[in-house]
């Protein structure tokens, strides 16, 4: 039997005692949503909008930016001036895009907020703030359900404050902060091996791509109409979509689906407009339907392997497109652009090589079924799996 479990055998066999979060937590603002029994106490924290709080970000520093987002930094006591706060707090953003469970925070001490619904314990002989945090990260996507809008969304805190937090006695709560740090901090340095681990191979992979796609003046070079149909789609994203049987190529990475197609074959998908220009491709084998803003490059001669072809374009198609464009960035792809694009076409069996080798980089660099990045997901899968486990109790029942 671990620490974990002689503690709850000691101090709570029966269950726990669970309470709203209303009745365990202060919040920096009364909601108009929230009956106003229910939020005796507040403590205000004046905030700054994204752009002024970076605005504050200084190299070294002992305040911290408590952003809304991904991003965080530090600045100075001067700096912070009338909105330096100090406290333990626990913070979710009040308009968000990502979910919640990426941008929730918990901080100790000297900061300054953007626009963020802050709270704090009532009392932390009954709740520790840090264990408020890990328990409100495990409900996560219960949390994303309550925001509310279109594009920035905001959170019904009535929704939120009738939520209902396990209170385990304080040891056990420690206890559990305890192996959650733990786990979040081996976590983490295993997470940077294998990041690192990643960026050596796609280094590596890249390195290899470049040596195989270079050719002396043997090989013969076509322009990709001489080699290929290319085309555009005509779907759009407005039309309904759903779990649909194809997959439904945008004009981003994502990939959506949709109950009718429009193409059967092998075809190399590009962005046509966007961030993705030059820089998102996809090989398909089979049907599918694609935005009428994304080209589709199907190849018709059988001298080119498709998947060859495929490698290639992504190697050297964005270099060409920055080299023939009259402006420093390429927002979008005209018909010349890829008619013209020259592409090698080195002897058939050379080519197969040049697929199996990169096809492995490709799996080892970019599967998430295979891989390290797979290995990164399960470390990732794993914290999440014990922590809620950490996190859930019977509820005691009165005798």
């Amino acid at each position: 039997m671990n620490r974990f479990e002689e503690l709850i055998q000691e101090l709570c066999p029966k269950g726990v005692e669970y309470r709203h979060l209303w009745e365990a937590t202060i919040w920096d603002k009364r909601f108009n949503s929230v009956d106003r029994k229910k939020q005796p106490q507040i403590i205000v924290y004046p905030y700054l909008l994204a752009n002024d709080l970076f605005s504050l970000e200084q190299p070294t520093g002992d305040v911290f930016l408590l952003s809304t987002g991904e991003k965080t930094g530090w600045t100075t006591t001067a700096l912070a001036a009338d909105y330096l706060c100090d406290g333990e707090v626990v913070t979710i953003p009040w308009g968000k895009s990502r979910p919640v469970e990426d941008i929730i925070k918990y901080y100790k001490g000297k900061f300054v907020t953007a626009d963020n619904r802050i709270a704090t314990s009532v009392d932390t002989s009954v709740l520790l703030n840090k264990y408020l945090y890990y328990w409100l990260l495990s409900k996560g996507k219960e949390i994303d359900g309550f925001y509310r809008g279109s594009g920035i969304k905001h959170p019904d805190m009535s929704s939120v404050l009738e939520m209902r937090i396990p209170l385990p006695p304080l040891p056990v709560q420690s206890e559990i902060v305890r192996i959650l740090d733990s786990f979040v901090a081996l976590t983490s340095e295993l997470t940077s091996e294998l990041t690192s681990e990643l960026a050596a191979r796609k280094k590596q992979y890249e390195y290899y791509r470049d040596s195989l796609f270079t050719f002396d003046d043997t090989v013969q070079w076509l322009a990709l109409s001489e080699i290929a149909d290319i085309g555009t789609g005509s779907s759009n994203t407005n039309e309904e979509l759903g779990v649909g049987d194809y997959p439904f190529f945008v004009r981003s990475q994502e990939v959506r689906r949709k109950n009718t197609y429009e193409y059967d074959e092998t075809a190399i998908i590009t962005s046509g407009d966007g961030v993705g220009v030059g820089k998102i491709f996809h090989f398909v084998n089979g049907k599918y339907a694609l935005h009428q803003r994304a080209y589709r490059i199907h190849i018709t001669d059988e001298r080119v392997l498709p998947r060859y072809y495929f490698y290639y374009m992504k190697s050297a198609f964005l270099p060409y497109i920055e080299k023939n464009s009259f402006h420093s960035s390429v927002t979008s792809i005209r018909r010349p652009m890829l008619n013209n694009f020259p592409v090698p076409v080195p002897a058939f069996e050379k080519q197969r090589r040049i697929v199996a080798i990169l096809d492995r980089f490709d799996t080892l660099c970019n599967n998430i079924s295979t891989g390290l990045p797979a290995e990164i997901e399960a470390r990732k899968n794993q914290y999440e799996y014990y922590r809620d486990k950490l996190l859930t109790f019977k509820e005691v029942t009165e005798a």
